[in-house]
């Protein structure tokens, strides 16, 4: 497709718009794992998080076909975000905080980030990749555009979860409806039950993935606490 045909830019819009519209859950992973940063690092940790989600769609859509058709595929990544989203409320041990360096902080905040994104994107390249219909140049512009687009996500999230700690438990909440929809999509799981009546339960799994994030979390944070006062 040439740069100047009509077809390539609407194409470009479509990739970009269906980045932007996809990347919600990406904003807040970004947003909670960078939140407990020093000021001086969230802005590199969001940037450093943002880049590694857009270069690790770029990469999965080069293998998403190979990959979709993987059985238990989906199950192990909605365990990961699972793991994940629990590990985003629970407070850290005593003592943890103030022992890890800073850089070490960063890294582990940016690693929580590509775990997230490796298991929460699968779905999105699939809409970026029938769109640009194997042109390469028009998937990379496209991500590479919206990188700006998730980082002003991420810092809108990052300060409404300064000011309203509750919305930390959402985001989670979130991530675990993610994963119970995900958990249910696989091709494994699908055989085993059938299309329609995977369908049919599809927001019970991905509810039912939102109140185990949530209990977990909670159960977890006052063992944690209650080792604190101990």
């Amino acid at each position: 497709m040439s740069y100047l045909e009509p077809l390539f830019w609407l194409a470009l819009l479509k990739i970009i718009w269906i980045n932007v519209l996809l990347s919600g859950d990406n904003a807040v992973v970004i947003a909670m794992a960078c939140r407990s940063l020093p000021d001086k690092m969230r802005r590199t940790g969001m940037i450093l998080g943002a880049g590694v989600a857009v270069g690790m769609r770029i990469v999965f859509t080069a293998i998403i076909a190979v990959l979709l058709g993987m059985p238990w595929l989906r199950i192990v990544g909605s365990l990961a975000l699972l793991y994940i989203a629990v590990d985003l409320v629970v407070p850290e041990a005593e003592g943890e905080e103030g022992g890890v360096a800073a850089h070490d902080s960063l890294w582990r905040a940016v690693g929580t980030i590509a775990v997230a994104d490796l298991v929460m994107s699968l779905d999105n390249v699939v809409a970026i990749a029938a769109v640009a219909d194997g042109d390469w140049t028009l998937i990379i512009i496209g991500l590479v555009i919206s990188i700006p687009m998730i980082i002003a996500g991420a810092a809108l999230i990052m300060g409404l979860l300064a000011r309203f700690p509750f919305l930390v438990w959402a985001g989670a909440a979130l991530l675990g409806w993610v994963a119970g929809e995900m958990f249910v999509s696989d091709v494994k799981v699908l055989e085993y039950f059938g299309e329609a009546l995977v369908h049919h339960y599809e927001y019970a799994a991905a509810a039912a993935g939102a109140v185990i994030v949530l209990s977990l979390g909670w159960m977890m944070t006052r063992l944690r606490r209650g080792a604190h006062s101990a």
